[in-house]
C-alpha cells in the first residue's frame, strides 16, 4: 500500500473529515490534502506516529457499530 493510501485509509478509520482530521491533529489542511493527492508525503516517521497515536487513544471508529446503533435521535430531528 501507498503513502496515499495509508494517510487516507487513516483518515477514514477514524471517522474524520479531512477537516477534523486536520484540526485534531494540528496539521495544516493542505498539506493533508498534498498526501492524500500523492503531491507530497510525509516522512515516514509521521505516519508511524499518526498510526499509533490513533490506536492508543481509541479513535478508531467502529463501522459495523454504527450500521448496528443506527442514526442518532438529534439526526432524525
Amino acid at each position: 500500500m501507498d503513502f496515499k493510501d495509508r494517510i487516507v485509509e487513516l483518515r477514514e478509520s477514524t471517522g474524520m473529515t479531512r477537516k477534523e482530521f486536520c484540526e485534531y491533529f494540528h496539521i495544516p489542511y493542505r498539506t493533508v490534502t498534498e498526501w492524500e493527492r500523492d503531491n507530497r508525503h510525509a516522512p515516514e516517521y509521521v505516519l508511524r506516529l499518526l498510526e499509533y497515536y490513533i490506536r492508543m487513544e481509541g479513535l478508531i471508529k467502529d463501522k459495523t457499530a454504527e450500521v448496528r446503533e443506527g442514526p442518532s435521535e438529534s439526526e432524525d430531528a
